[in-house]
């Protein structure tokens, strides 16, 4: 561990409410809208996950850093996240497969990071009040100058986010050879989705945010995926276009979390933004299909209107959220699309929802 001197910390809520803490590693401020996540693993992909663009995350689990990071266990080229917010940060770690420490990732990424915070009350305020904007800071002696600049930042509601963090120019993954073809929308996609599609004996060109149905189309795919992402949905007018094109045509199509959204709005279902989300890895999700129980991996702050899915003659609700009886997951009647809100490739999280990539296969093979 190299001595770092700990600075006074706070973390300023937009209704100006005020916790306090200690700085981590470098000095500053950082803007975002704050929110919690219940896993007590899984940080380093958390943090790198590009659904989480421009927030404020806080881990509800008392100890982070102790198992320290690893170059494979990241879910992007980056760290996605504004700033987190810990209890007890873990300078040293002990796990011997580690090849760094939590505190020199978050250095070599320059992220600012506050620890010693009550999270259970900053957790639990923001169950009461829902997720708003905040701002964490050394600048402890200047909250009035932090909270004009806090007003200045934008709501999450009506954002897109999806071009920020979205590939710049077509790429591939998996095996040229393979089975299956498939063409995938970046919207913020994590890179175990595209290795659990590549298990499954698939070629997988990845496009950026604002493809077309024509650009996609010309790869030849067999099937089309659209992915997980950061922001309000309904910004993503192409995407929803993209969306309507390829259930004109009846193609094999699968979403997940931002894809399920996407999904849902070009069926005419509108969607809104939740008190505080959903986001850790134990969120209970019955499948009304097979009746059965799963536990997964969640990450989203807006969901799909549940009474809107439930008359629309051509959806069938396929899973349902066991605590707040939201939609996780929805099917067409007349077409060959199907979609989830939560992440069945985890990573972090169970393993419990693995099959609906088997399930998109099955799909593709029907076509």
């Amino acid at each position: 561990m190299k001595y770092t001197k700990r600075h006074k910390a706070i973390i300023l809520l937009a209704d100006g409410t005020i916790f306090h803490g200690k700085s981590i590693g470098k000095q500053g401020s950082a803007f975002g809208e704050v929110c919690f996540n219940t896993g007590a693993t899984g940080y380093q992909e958390v943090i790198t996950d590009p659904s989480y663009f421009g927030q404020l995350m806080v881990a509800t689990t008392a100890h982070l850093g102790s198992y320290g990071t690893h170059k494979d266990e990241v879910e992007s080229d980056a760290i996605q996240i504004a700033g987190l917010i810990c209890k007890n940060f873990s300078f040293n770690y002990s796990r011997p497969a580690a090849d760094a420490s939590l505190e020199e990732f978050l250095d070599k990424y320059d992220l600012f990071a506050i620890s010693d915070v009550d999270t259970r009350a900053l957790v639990s305020y923001i169950r009461d009040n829902g997720a708003m904007n905040a701002v964490i800071s050394t600048e402890v002696d200047n909250i009035e100058a932090l909270k004009k600049q806090l007003a200045d930042v934008p709501e999450m509601k009506g954002l897109e986010l999806a071009s920020k963090v979205s590939t710049k120019a077509p790429y591939f993954v998996g095996d040229e050879n393979a089975t299956y073809r498939v063409s995938a929308l970046d919207l913020g996609i994590k890179r175990n989705i595209l290795r659990n599609l590549a298990k499954k004996d698939v070629y997988i060109k990845v496009f950026p945010y604002d493809a077309t149905y024509e650009q996609m189309d010309a790869f030849k795919p067999d099937g089309f995926f659209i992915s997980n992402g950061p922001g309000d949905p309904e910004p993503l007018e192409s995407a929803i276009t993209l969306t309507k094109e390829i259930m004109k045509h009846n193609r094999p199509l699968f979403g997940i979390c931002l894809g399920h959204q996407i999904i849902a709005l070009a069926n005419g279902i509108s969607t809104y933004k939740m008190n505080n989300g959903h986001r850790g890895i134990n969120h209970p999700v019955k499948n009304l299909i097979t009746g059965k129980g799963e536990i997964t991996s969640q990450n989203h702050g807006f969901a799909i209107n549940r009474e809107e899915t439930e008359n629309h003659p051509d959806i069938e609700i396929t899973h349902v959220h066991l605590n707040d009886h939201t939609v996780a997951g929805l099917r067409m009647k007349s077409k060959n699309v199907f979609s989830v809100q939560y992440h069945p490739e985890a990573s972090p999280g169970p393993n419990d929802a693995n099959y609906l990539f088997d399930q998109f296969i099955e799909n593709i093979k029907k076509k």
